[in-house]
Formats: structure tokens, sequence, C-alpha cells
């Protein structure tokens, strides 16, 4: 009993401190009125929360204080925020209600709280827990965006704290941030979390790589510094003598875009140079800040060669979330590429608290905010009807773009578009009734189809038609969600005119075969598989289906007689419903749940698992289990849409069975180098090979080989061996 007191007496005592914390750090942002009412909350949450603990065994309170800590001290948001993150879980978690909240602190916050609050109950067959209550967050982002910054701190203190749950919870929490949370930090300009919640993810799911990136990067740290202040040496000297007051830092780039680089480039970490970045921030008033910015430059190219492919200039054309800096690489004196940012104090502090500090800025840089413009679209995005969550999920994915180009209306208008925009995705940029008659575009006084990509500092003219109507394969050639649910929307209208014809016919049709129109139109909509009645009547309309097909369904109803239920094919998988035949002995390969039982599954052609391989299982509709790795490519998006479709899976052999895996190979040629790699394959470790396919060109060979091994033991046995056999370079296995 003493013990427990002790504890607890030690528990309140952390608290108090990590309240203190918070209103210390707050201090620049609240008065002394907002105290209070930040006071209120904190006491409201921590009695809410007081029988609550977190996995890690800690009092639950500590997580929404941390919350908003984070939404202080790394986004910058005030008083409502703090009060809206202390309270975000109470509605979710506790007896308190909305209404309480909006009585205690008004609608903001009570509207803020109904945004972080998840979806409960029961969804209809095939929907996505994970795609609505992303959706019904933005519903609430387009009113005020605080939801989505509240909601980035929740995941990414989420995300520091995932040591203490389960497996599955961690590699679900990563493939959520991964796939939505990053880019949407991105997308918000907050890049030192978008950096942060990116680098968890790795750990989480790459491990060793994880680790191998972070000890190479500390092991290299002193030399590096060193390097870096032999680098800015120079450059100080320089900005000196054009009286520019400024600070320089060096930062390393985070430890999930170094591994890309390595998978990408195929490279080892010391044949990665730009492993950090350099970056000048000036202390500029805010009318000569560009000037200034650019003498910093020409200071920076005054001592160092710049590479010209390597300038961009997002002063003068800001990206969509608002980050202006200058970027130039240049060539040290040691041979190596540096990238030099060049930015002011307001500039870096937009680019690391993205739309937080962007607001705080905006009546004095007195310029549109095409922030405005982003919500804009996402509003249009969330009015469409016709989308189901998981469309809806991956449309706005696609908003969340990385790359943009900048191009131009006739008028000199300046229009922002993600790379790989298409003429259809200008003109329905501009409006939709434009993009729905376009029929191509003049671009520099040449004709261009409305599938012709976008480049930056196109000047497009849009040419159209009164007869163009938008057809489904339109929407194979834009990559814009206005375009688009704009496309959708016109096709849903055109296809609601023709299934008014396609009802006609097969109400005749039933009145022939005397069956009931009201009964069982539904049913035979699903018995053919059709999503929706809509689609069957467009179908039958135009031609696509054939009325005399009716006669299976009566049929079907003659074989089943009164099981009616049976009428309806079943779409949705019932896990409990998983064929458990199987005609291969890889069946012994792998549980499910803990489930030895022969379940019918098979090993996914895009990833290749093998024995040894971190894996999960996820119940596609028609081909049982698909099995994955959990570095997948494609995990990140199967383990955030479909989490009620994925099942735990692991290893486990009955037999000595070998699978397919694939290495790529490269170095300089010499006599007798394919000889050696195969005898050490073949000779040495036994192991059998399917194919091998080697390019040799201008000295330089690059092959792909297919082998059968049992597990990744012997299959990291066999890439260091070959990694040791003389002008070979490099040595991977292969990621589809």
């Amino acid at each position: 009993m003493k013990s427990n007191l002790l504890t607890s007496e030690k528990e309140n005592e952390l608290i108090v401190k990590a309240y203190a914390k918070l209103l210390r750090h707050s201090k620049s942002v609240i008065s002394r009125d907002d105290s209070k009412v930040i006071k209120k909350a904190f006491r409201i949450a921590l009695d809410a929360h007081k029988d609550m603990r977190r996995k890690s065994g800690e009092p639950y309170i500590f997580h929404p204080i941390s919350v908003a800590q984070i939404c202080v001290d790394e986004i910058g948001l005030g008083t409502t925020s703090i009060v809206a993150a202390l309270l975000h879980d109470v509605v979710e978690d506790t007896d308190i209600t909305l209404d309480f909240i909006e009585k205690e602190f008004g609608e903001r916050v009570a509207k803020i709280c109904d945004g972080l609050t998840k979806i409960s109950g029961v969804l209809s067959p095939g929907s996505s827990i994970q795609s609505e209550n992303f959706r019904k967050m933005l519903l609430t982002l387009v009113d005020d965006v605080r939801v989505i910054l509240i909601k980035l701190a929740d995941r990414l203190h989420n995300m520091r704290t995932l040591d203490s749950m389960s497996r599955g919870a961690q590699l679900k929490n990563s493939s959520e941030t991964i796939y939505i949370y990053s880019p949407l930090a991105h997308r918000l300009g907050l890049y030192s979390i978008k950096s942060e919640l990116d680098d968890l993810y790795l750990k989480y799911t790459e491990k060793a790589n994880y680790k191998i990136v972070s000890k190479k990067l500390s092991e290299t740290k002193e030399s590096r510094d060193k390097f870096i202040r032999s680098f800015i040496r120079p450059i100080r000297k320089k900005l000196k003598s054009f009286n520019l007051k400024f600070k320089i830092i060096g930062r390393p780039k985070s430890i999930y875009s170094i591994n890309n680089k390595m998978k990408n480039q195929n490279k080892a970490f010391e044949e990665i140079y730009d492993l950090f970045a350099i970056r000048i921030i000036l202390d500029s008033d805010i009318k000569n800040e560009k000037t200034e910015c650019w003498q910093a430059y020409s200071c920076v190219t005054d001592c160092y060669h710049p590479n010209p492919d390597r300038l961009k200039d997002w002063i003068s054309t800001p990206k969509t979330n608002g980050y202006e800096s200058l970027h130039t690489t240049v060539m040290s004196n040691s041979g190596k590429w540096v990238e030099v940012q060049i930015r002011s104090k307001r500039m870096d502090e937009i680019a690391e608290k993205g739309f937080a500090a962007h607001w705080k800025y905006k009546e004095k840089i007195k310029k549109g905010s095409q922030f405005d413009d982003w919500i804009s679209s996402i509003r249009d995005l969330i009015s469409q009807k016709n989308y189901s969550p998981q469309e809806f999920l991956d449309d706005f994915k696609g908003n969340l773009y990385n790359e943009e180009i900048f191009v131009f209306t006739p008028n000199g208008d300046l229009i922002t578009l993600p790379i790989d925009s298409s003429v259809l995705d200008f003109a329905f940029s501009i409006h939709s009734e434009l993009g729905s008659k376009c029929t191509g575009a003049k671009i520099d006084d040449k004709l261009v189809p409305i599938v012709h990509k976008l480049r930056s500092g196109d000047q497009v003219k849009i040419i159209t038609s009164s007869k163009q109507k938008p057809s489904e394969d339109w929407l194979n050639k834009v990559v814009t969600s206005k375009a688009k649910s704009a496309i959708k929307n016109n096709i849903n209208r055109q296809r609601k005119n023709l299934s008014s014809q396609g009802k006609e016919l097969i109400k005749r049709k039933f009145k022939q075969l005397k069956l009931e129109f009201d009964e069982n139109i539904s049913k035979v909509s699903n018995y053919f598989q059709y999503k929706s009645i809509i689609e069957f009547y467009f179908d039958i309309a135009n031609g696509t289906f054939n009325l005399k097909r009716i006669r299976e369904y009566i049929d079907h109803l003659q074989k089943v007689k009164d099981k009616s239920k049976n009428s309806i094919i079943e779409i949705e998988i019932d896990r409990s419903k998983v064929d458990k035949k199987t005609n291969d002995e890889k069946a012994k390969l792998i549980e499910f749940q803990g489930n030895r039982d022969n379940i019918k599954y098979s090993l996914s052609k895009c990833c290749k698992p093998i024995p040894g391989d971190e894996i999960f299982g996820f119940i596609s509709v028609n081909e049982g289990i698909k099995v994955h790795r959990t570095n997948c490519k494609n995990s990140p998006e199967l383990l955030s849409k479909y989490a009620y479709r994925i099942i735990k899976a692991n290893w486990y052999s009955e037999s000595n069975i070998q699978l397919i895996s694939s290495l790529i190979i490269d170095g300089t040629d010499r006599v007798g180098v394919i000889d050696d790699i195969t005898k050490i394959i073949s000779s040495q470790l036994k192991v059998n090979m399917k194919s091998i396919n080697v390019d040799l060109n201008e000295g330089i060979f690059n092959g792909k080989i297919e082998l059968f091994v049992s597990d990744t033991l012997q299959l990291s046995k066999l890439i260091k061996k070959l990694q040791l056999v003389p002008n070979v370079n490099n040595v991977t296995r292969l990621d589809l």
C-alpha cells in the first residue's frame, strides 16, 4: 500500500511538472485570462482520465499534455488549440459530451474536439473506418485547420511512444502515418514534423535499416561537423562583407530520406553525398528579404561553383504550402556537392511551423494565400456525395503532391498544379465547365491534345467545343482531385439520364417474366455483382448487359428456393469463411493468427516474401489470403485503408521448401567475374538458380539473379559472399 502511495505521489509530481512546463512555454501566446481557461481544461481532462493508463503503464493524462506541448513548441498554436489538445480524447474515451465542452469552452473548441473524435458504431460493408474517420476530420478542416494540426501533434506523440504497443499496432500506425499523415504534414509546411514522422515510420517497419543509417550518422558526425566548419568559413566571411545579419547551420537529412537514396540509387551509405544541407538564415526586414537572399546567393557562388541545374527559386514563386527558400547545390573544395538553402527568419519559421506561422505573417506580407485555394479544393472534394470512402482517401492523397509545376493562363495568371498534370487538369482548375468542353490547347501557338503533360512556364490557351462530353477514360488522363470529381459528376449526370431509360427497359422485362420489380431489382443487381443499381440500369441502356441474362437469376432462385439470402453473391470476405482447402505443401509454411490449419493463401508477387521476412496476411476478395512483407511498397496503403482485412501471419515450417528471391548485382567487367559469381552460388553455397541475366555496357555489368532460397539467413549469407568477389560493386535484394 505504501509503495502504491509513493508511486501515486511521484506520478502526481510528474503530472504537475508537465503541466507547469506547458504553461511556461505558452507564455508568449496566452494572457492571464487564457491561463485560467487552460487550467480549467487541464483539470477536466485530469479528472476524466484519472483511472486510465496508456499501454506503457503511465497515467493517460501525459498524452494530452504532450500533444498540447507539441502544439505550442513545434507548431506555434495558441490558447484554443491548447484547450482542444488537452480535451481531444475525453469525448471518445470518457462520459464527457460535446455539449458539455461547448457549454464550458465555447462552440469553436467543441467543433475542433468533434473533428478529432473517431467515428463509432457499425459501418456499411466494405467501408474503411480509417477512411471515414479521416473524412470526418477533413469536414472540420475546411472550417478550422487547427483540427488537422492538433491531429498531427497527436499522431507525432503516438509515434514517439509506439514502443509499448503490440507489433500489429506498430505496423498499422506506422503505415497510416506514411500513407496520410506525413504527406499531410508536408502539404501544411510542417517539415520538421514530417521528417520525424518519416524517421519513426522507418524505425518500426525497417528496424535494421533504421539502425544502420542512424549508427552511420552518429559515427560520421565528427568528420561531418569538421567538413561543415571548413565549408562555411569563406561564406561567413563573404556575408559579413555585405553587412548582412545571419546565422548558418548545418542540418543532417532525415534517416528516412537517406535510406530512400541508398535504395533508389543502389548505393552504400558512404556513397551518398548529400547527407546534410547548409542553411543560411537572414535577419531581414520583410521589404528587404528577397534582395538580401539573392545577395547571400551571390556570396555563396562567389565562394563555390554552383550546379546550374540545381537552382530552385521558391522565393519568386513559393510552393503551394507557403514554403519560400532559395536552394542551390555547389561544389566544395574537397570535390563534394553540397546543398545550400537561403531564407529569411520569416521564411524559416514558415518552413518549420507551416500553416500556423504563415497566418502569423499573412497581414504583413499582404499576399493571397494558396492555402485558401487548397482548402477550397478540399471543400469541393468533400462535397462530392458519390465517393466511396476509399475513393475519397485516394483522391485526397493525390492532393498531397510533393512536386509542383507553375503554368500561366493567356492573361498571365499563375496556376499551380501537381507534376504530370495534363491540359485537362489545367482546364478543370479554371472552371469545371471549361474542362468538360475541352478538346485540346494551344501552347506557344502549337496545338496539343487534352492528354498533353504540362511543364513549368507553359502558357496555356484552352480550346473547347459544345459537342464535347467527358468520358470515363478521362479519369486516367488527369491527376488532380478537382478534375476527377468534376469528371465523375459529369459522367454520373450522363448515367442518370441513360439509367432512367435502362430502368424502363428492365421494368418491361420483369413484367414479361412476372417478377415483382421493387422486390427483386436490388437482388438481381447484386446477383450480377453491380456496385449500384444506377450502374446496372446504365449497362442495360447502353447494351452492355443483355436482358436475356435475367433467366440466370430465375434459375438461381429455383435452385435455392426459400434461401433468399443466398441469392446475393457475397462480396465482403468473412474471415471465418476463408477457404481452408489447399493443394500445395506451401500451406505448411505459414500460420494465421496462431492457426496452423490448412488455409488457402498465396505469396504476394509484389514483394516475394521468404521465411525470415516479417509478414502479414491480406484477405483478398477472390483469391484467399495474400501474404506480404511488412516493408512491401504496397503495405502502407493496405494497412491504412483496409485494416479490417489484415490478418496476423507468422512463418513456421515442417518442410524444406525453397522460394524464389531476386538479387541485383553490378560491378566492373573482368574475365571470369560471372563464372566466379555462379561458382559461389551453385558450388560453394549449393543454391539453385532459376535464371541469371547480365548486361554489359562499356566495361560495367548489371545483372539480375533469381534463386531458390530457404530463408533470409541463407540469402544474407549469399549476399555477403558475393560482395567479396573482386570487381563486384553492389549486391542487393530486389524490392519490387
